[in-house]
């Protein structure tokens, strides 16, 4: 063999060791990685469940089982990964038992980081986590992590914000309960969820002690709910923002079958409440951002003069408003701040004198601006119909821009006389999301 090859050969025939004899310390050229301590069934004790150095990632070599030793998280945080969730991994069976913890709630804990491994508390009254943002801007993020037939996934508080990615949920009542306040929110994609406890009632994730999210909690999770498990018990209250309660491409069912009318998977918030952005789902009822406004019974709206536009007067029902309510008799107001861009649709029949013009126009509040807007009016003459009702036909459609708490509604005008006009009863406008 050429020296080259010899060397090559050398390198990999040499069996590194630890300070304390272990084999498999990960090498670069001849030099162990000194940012790396390699944990076992041998040395956990002194290792991951000792004195945690931040400066230094512990790598699981296989799955441990750790009994009744706990990791207290330091305020400087700590990093853990695995060769895979097959290979690597933390597990205990233990009763009342929680394996990551802070040292104090008052101290609290820094980053958690972890990828590649297997957890598993399967003891009664036992859990994966109690642990307390040391500042209120740390972050909690999971990478291919399986959760394996835990009892509980336990408790986090106050941390800035929670990343999981391919993550599992096999087993057991995985429930994640996140109390204070969240600054930087919560996503957790990629991830599957099977085989749950059928007498559990807790809720996956759970809104703890004065759970509030500044910003977002994103979910696609792929999901089969346990008999009596809800997927989130969530409230509008716990978001300070619209829009940011968000299950995006999510797939949810229960025991095997898919019902979205399931009142049991979100009690507590349903798809239209003003928290809520929810699209592209199958078991979970969809957010459509609008509403319709019908009239239900018609009234006579009272020209005063020609060429002037006035309120529609009727009563107005209002159906499927989904971030949008009802300040008065035929308007409709956006309550979000995304989306923003709207189409108007109304079909309208108004009766008035045969062969006047009528206009009939949209107007908007601009709320950051206290006034109206008014668009280019739609004008029609009211034809002599048989039988004795004289009818102008509206189709009106176009595009709209409304941000929060701006609304919509319509005015009409006779521009040939001061003939009186009527909307007809079913006449409607809807406001849909572009």
């Amino acid at each position: 063999m050429s020296e080259g090859i010899n060397n090559q050969f050398d390198f990999f025939k040499k069996v590194n060791l630890d300070d304390d004899g272990n084999i498999g310390v990960s090498l670069i050229g001849d030099s162990v990685l000194d940012n790396r301590i390699i944990v076992n069934q041998l040395n956990f004790a002194t290792t991951i469940c000792g004195v945690i150095d931040s400066t230094k990632e512990y790598f699981l070599d296989g799955i441990i089982d750790i009994g009744t030793a706990k990791i207290t998280v330091p305020t400087t945080g700590v990093s853990i990964k695995g060769y895979t969730f097959d290979l690597s991994g933390l597990t205990s069976s233990e009763d009342n038992y929680t394996m990551f913890v802070s040292e104090t709630s008052l101290i609290g804990s820094g980053n958690m980081l972890a990828s590649d491994c297997l957890i598993t508390t399967s003891g009664v009254n036992s859990k994966v986590y109690e642990v307390y943002d040391a500042t209120g801007f740390n972050a909690f993020e999971f990478q291919r992590v399986n959760y394996i037939n835990c009892t509980s996934l336990g408790d986090i508080y106050d941390y800035r914000q929670g990343l999981e990615s391919g993550t599992g949920r096999f087993g057991g009542s995985p429930s994640l309960t996140l109390h204070g306040t969240w600054l930087g929110g919560f996503r957790i994609t990629t991830s599957i969820v099977r085989s749950m406890s059928d007498t559990t009632t807790d809720p996956l994730f759970k809104a703890g002690t004065a759970f509030v999210m500044n910003s977002r909690f994103l979910t696609d999770i792929n999901v089969d709910l346990g008999t009596l498990q809800p997927l989130l018990d969530f409230t509008p209250a716990n978001f300070t923002n619209p829009s940011t309660l968000q299950l995006k491409g999510c797939i949810v069912s229960r025991d095997g079958v898919i019902d979205s009318t399931d009142s049991n998977i979100t009690p507590n918030i349903d798809n239209s409440d003003i928290a809520s952005d929810w699209d592209n789902n199958q078991g979970l009822i969809n957010t459509f951002v609008g509403g319709k406004s019908q009239v239900t019974v018609q009234a006579v709206t009272t020209v005063s003069a020609s060429n002037t536009f006035y309120d529609i007067s009727g009563t107005f029902t209002n159906e499927n408003l989904q971030h949008f309510d009802s300040p008065a008799q035929g308007q409709l107001r956006h309550l979000g701040k995304d989306p923003i861009e709207f189409n108007v649709l109304a079909d309208l029949n108004v009766e008035s004198s045969a062969n006047n013009v009528i206009s009939i126009r949209i107007v908007k509040y601009d709320s950051s601006l206290a006034s109206f807007v008014n668009f280019t009016p739609q004008l029609r003459q009211v034809n002599s119909l048989v039988g004795g009702r004289d009818v102008a036909f509206f189709t009106i459609s176009g595009s709209i821009t409304l941000e929060q708490n701006d609304y919509i509604k319509f005015q009409i005008s006779n521009d040939s006389s001061t003939a009186n006009v009527t909307l007809e009863d079913n006449s409607f406008y809807t406001v849909q999301e572009r």
